[in-house]
């Protein structure tokens, strides 16, 4: 095996061809759809013609990044099974919740973004705190994916670092700025399929040589016999019972209630997929089939970093504790990349990874584009210009988007693993905002007041917890319970928490302000939002049919890997 020092493998010419070919696609299918894109509705929503099955692809794979590719393979290393609670209970309930309960109120509104829909339920206050701290968060996030794809190709190639991560962000710079969503959209679909032709090498060799399901749990026992790394459930009991320091309930509920919904629900970079639909049926499907797909994810994601429990001959560490000689969580997918592909199937594999990295970076860039000129710049800065002047800026601000994330990309190394900076960030910004969201769309009592404090004071205090326990540790046993808890653990009940609290402000603070009339709330909250009927539609159609099969799915998953 490889050390640190130097590339792992050699790239042959069909491999280079491989790679090539992949960045003229992408090129090519930009400057195609530029022509495509000449309205705001056209950059920025892709004309909202897409079918359910294109809006729930793009969906998924604007998800399925490098934070999905290489956080959960590093995760899946840290954590065992237990990383596929993400896929599972963390996309069921959600993902079904945004289709069949949410997405009326954000296509109906007709808005661009989830800031927007804040803007009509609760005023420019709230909509202003949501745009800045939610293009905070993209170009956070943005950087995470060039962090990854520049790993990858020191990793696996002996490539600096630095090169990597500008020829990345310059290639998406330009097919996101010449297309916008459009271009966005095609090229996430695209890179759905050479994700999974190219991710499925290792999960199918490495399970060849680990034996088999049977052959890898008995491996990773005979590795790390303190720990249970392949049960999902059966180890939750206590919070120093599991790899991860966590306790069911912070599963079900910080996870699967929170995060998960918040997410899903609220991350602009994933609604904004489904609000490109041609109708409202569509948007409502497009989250339901995405996931279907989701729940599939771990194959590609989780089973790699079982494998590498099992197989690998050495063991891997922090990527804060990472040192000459030694290799960290985040290098597991490049080190089984170049551990069971040879020539063409290296190209390949390199191809899928660097298609994942590039789609999380669209997604993430397109969003920026969408709220900064929506939310931010067209209301508070040049108000009244032409579409054709909005179009502009969302091009020019897709460039200053991939510039700042560049410059994110540096402060992933202080977290052990990227899934750990990632699910900080969702705690800081999305859990507090899924509590603002679902009280403005299912409680008409809430005010403008009630929701612009309840948000500020959710995401400061969730800060403001992160910030106490980086000063002093012990106070690990407030926010997450016990001294046992890991990292992990203190994301999930941060996020908790900080729901809660921003769910408490808004009740406390509405409650004590004048709510809107009935008629400046009509399509904006439950009860005086009217969808259209769905009776006349086959069974099969219908998304409340999707989504009960879905819930099918998920039990029978629990049930198995209990």
């Amino acid at each position: 095996m490889p050390t640190a020092a130097g590339r792992l493998i050699s790239l042959s010419f069909q491999d280079l061809l491989i790679i090539g070919l992949y960045f003229a696609m992408v090129l090519g299918i930009g400057l195609y759809l530029r022509r495509f894109a000449k309205t705001g509705k056209d950059f920025f929503l892709a004309g909202r013609e897409m079918t359910a099955w294109i809006a729930g692809l793009s969906f998924l794979s604007a998800n399925l990044g490098a934070l999905e590719l290489m956080g959960w393979a590093a995760s899946a290393y840290q954590y065992g099974i237990l990383a596929a609670h993400f896929y599972w209970i963390a996309a069921f309930p959600a993902m079904v919740l945004l289709g069949l309960v949410m997405m009326p109120f954000y296509y109906l509104s007709k808005t661009h973004s989830v800031p927007g829909y804040l803007q009509l339920r609760y005023g420019e206050a709230t909509r202003a705190l949501t745009g800045i701290s939610f293009a905070f968060m993209t170009v956070l996030m943005s950087g995470i994916n060039m962090y990854a794809m520049a790993l990858v190709m020191k990793v696996v190639l002996g490539w600096n670092i630095h090169f990597s991560i500008w020829t990345s962000s310059i290639t998406v710079a330009i097919y996101v700025s010449l297309g916008g969503l459009f271009s966005a959209i095609f090229n996430e679909v695209l890179q759905f399929f050479l994700i999974w032709l190219g991710a499925l090498l290792i999960p199918i060799l490495g399970l060849i040589e680990a034996g088999g399901w049977s052959g890898l749990v008995n491996r990773i026992h005979h590795n790390f016999p303190q720990g249970d790394y392949v049960h999902l459930w059966r180890t939750l009991g206590t919070f120093s019972g599991n790899p991860m320091g966590v306790h069911w309930t912070g599963i079900v509920f910080g996870l699967g209630g929170v995060i998960a919904c918040g997410y899903w629900t609220t991350d602009f970079l994933v609604v904004q997929r489904a609000m490109a639909a041609r109708d409202l049926q569509s948007a409502k499907l497009a989250p339901i089939i995405a996931a279907y797909f989701k729940m599939a994810v771990p194959l590609i994601v989780i089973l790699p970093g079982l494998l590498a429990l099992a197989v690998l001959p050495f063991k891997l560490v922090p990527e804060s504790a990472a040192a000459p000689g030694l290799h960290s969580y985040n290098e597991v997918l490049p080190l089984m990349l170049a551990r069971y592909c040879g020539p063409g199937l290296l190209g390949l594999g390199i191809t899928a990874l660097i298609a994942g990295f590039m789609s999380g970076m669209a997604g993430n860039v397109s969003a920026f584009a969408t709220v900064w000129t929506y939310d931010i710049y067209k209301p508070y800065i040049h108000k009244g210009g032409t579409d054709s002047h909005y179009v502009s800026m969302g091009r020019w601000c897709t460039i200053l988007g991939v510039l700042v994330s560049i410059g994110t990309a540096y402060f992933v190394t202080r977290f052990k693993s990227i899934m750990d900076y990632m699910q900080a960030l969702v705690s800081f910004f999305i859990a507090p905002l899924f509590g603002t969201v679902i009280m403005g769309m299912l409680w008409k009592r809430a005010t403008s007041a009630g929701g612009f404090w309840g948000l500020l004071a959710g995401t400061t205090s969730s800060i403001a917890m992160y910030a106490l326990v980086k000063a002093d540790p012990s106070k690990l046993r407030w926010i997450a319970l016990s001294p046992d808890a890991k990292d992990m653990a203190e994301n999930l009940y941060r996020a908790l928490w900080a729901c809660l609290i921003c769910i408490g402000v808004t009740v406390a603070v509405s409650l004590a302000t004048k709510p809107k009339t009935e008629e400046e709330l009509h399509g904006l909250v439950r009860g005086l939002t009217p969808a259209p009927s769905e009776a006349a539609l086959p069974f099969y159609r219908r998304p409340l049919v999707w989504g009960l099969g879905v819930g099918v799915v998920f039990a029978i998953l629990q049930w198995i890997f209990w």
